[in-house]
């Protein structure tokens, strides 16, 4: 059992897992005190929202309901970057016990901050997560987000050990070791972004292994990047493993946002640390419950770094009905993509997860594929390289032209856009221990 961890509320204690069944209306009361606190912290103490909410005349007394948030500014990753490294902190550096960062590859690194109540939020959300997915004491976890300054790692290490399982601090990285360590330690689980353990799919069978008969991996959680259906689809077939999808960013906790459950309808949002909500992102006016639109977050019991009405970019719903697993904190739709991950050709609007879509329709494809922009004579060109089995390869000519055909008309049905599919060996395209780079874009490169 453990103790609610901001102002103690009223004194009631809950354990880790039932706070998901928390009933309604408390779970509302919840939100809005934490809302009342968190915007009165952030005022005082964080200069940027203070002057934000000057300027829109608010003070943190005119929030009264939950609805009132609407009041508030938002905030954007441009924030964190503009204010490093420790703008944002609402607590002295005395009281921050652990720094996370980006990799900071398109300029400064995003910093964020936890005070010691941050770090225990932090587990008990992991340790949510974990439970939703069936991971349970006894489960022998091997962890390979990567460790460091990126939250994956220590995030998920800490909520590993906190329901009891025993953690291979492993990270990512060293295929053939990962592919030892799951046969020789007795893995039951697994954590890791999707695209990392599809490659380890690949380097096992290279291997002689089996995952399906020469590994006891049952069940995975997998995140920090957007994956699709049937890349889950083809997760579980080739590994015969239960995949689950996680969320969460750095800005926010890392992961332990949301998570599903085994019902797998959509992600619970731990609504008693996060208040969710859905904007047109255009207009950034909220939309009717169930239309799709950007996800904005603000923390409810984050103490050092406090972030108020964050705009993720990843465009989801929320999801209205209750779910048949009892759980009352609400659901949002998977992120299978974002609205900064769009590029748009010859005025088509097109997410790499539509490509992605249309590619895993069928079965020669493996999930392995790179979009390339170009720009020639002053017209955008878009060229899909995509790995087909190596039975495809060997197939006549003839076959491997129909073949083309087939994927360049269903990326056609979904984008409404004639593209170059080029059809390329397994292993060609670059793996990536950590998030898959599935777009280079070229069409400003100097000629």
């Amino acid at each position: 059992m453990i103790r609610n961890l901001w102002n103690d509320l009223d004194g009631t204690f809950f354990p880790e897992s039932a706070l998901d069944y928390m009933p309604a209306d408390r779970l509302r009361e919840v939100q809005l005190q934490r809302l009342k606190a968190v915007t009165a912290l952030a005022y005082e103490r964080v200069a940027l929202f203070r002057e934000r909410m000057d300027a829109k005349g608010v003070k943190p007394g005119d929030v009264r309901t939950l609805d009132d948030v609407r009041l508030l500014p938002f905030a954007a990753k441009t924030d964190l970057r503009d204010t490093y490294p420790y703008g944002l902190f609402a607590v002295p550096m005395s009281e921050v016990v652990r720094l996370h960062a980006s990799s900071g590859t398109t300029g400064k690194p995003i910093v964020v901050g936890y005070t010691a109540p941050d770090m225990e939020v932090w587990k008990q959300v992991i340790m949510r997560t974990l439970y939703a997915a069936g991971f349970s004491r006894g489960d022998v976890v091997q962890n390979m987000f990567g460790y460091g300054l990126f939250t994956g790692g220590l995030g998920l290490h800490d909520g590993i050990e906190g329901i009891g399982a025993t953690v291979i601090p492993i990270s990512g990285g060293n295929s053939e070791r990962q592919i030892m360590v799951m046969k020789d330690f007795g893995v039951t689980a697994v954590s890791c972004t999707p695209s990392y353990f599809i490659h380890l799919i690949e380097v096992a069978g290279k291997l002689g292994i089996d995952f399906k008969r020469d590994l006891k991996v049952k069940r995975g959680v997998f995140g920090a990047e957007p994956w699709t259906d049937q890349m889950r689809q083809f997760i579980e077939t080739a590994s015969g493993i239960k995949a689950y999808d996680i969320y969460g960013l750095s800005e926010i906790i890392g992961p332990g946002v949301a998570a599903e459950c085994g019902c797998q309808s959509g992600l619970h949002v731990f609504e008693d640390h996060f208040l969710v909500e859905i904007v047109d992102p255009k207009t950034l006016e909220p939309v009717p419950e169930g239309q799709e639109g950007e996800l904005v977050i603000t923390t409810l019991s984050k103490q050092a770094m406090p972030v108020i009405r964050y705009r993720t970019r990843d465009i989801t719903a929320i999801e209205a009905r209750p779910c048949a697993c009892g759980r009352s904190i609400r659901r949002i739709r998977r992120i299978s993509r974002r609205s900064d991950d769009m590029f748009i050709i010859r005025g088509v609007n097109v997410f790499p997860s539509q490509i992605e879509t249309a590619l895993l329709k069928t079965e020669a494809s493996l999930p392995h594929y790179q979009i390339v922009l170009t720009r020639k004579s002053g017209l955008d060109r878009m060229e899909v390289r995509v790995e087909v089995t190596g039975e495809m390869l060997r197939d006549r000519l003839s076959e491997m032209e129909g073949l083309q055909r087939r994927f360049a008309h269903s990326i056609e049905q979904i984008t409404s856009l004639h593209t170059d599919v080029i059809l390329v060996q397994p292993g060609t395209i670059p793996r990536s221990e950590g998030k898959a780079k599935r777009v280079l874009d070229h069409r400003n490169d100097s000629v």
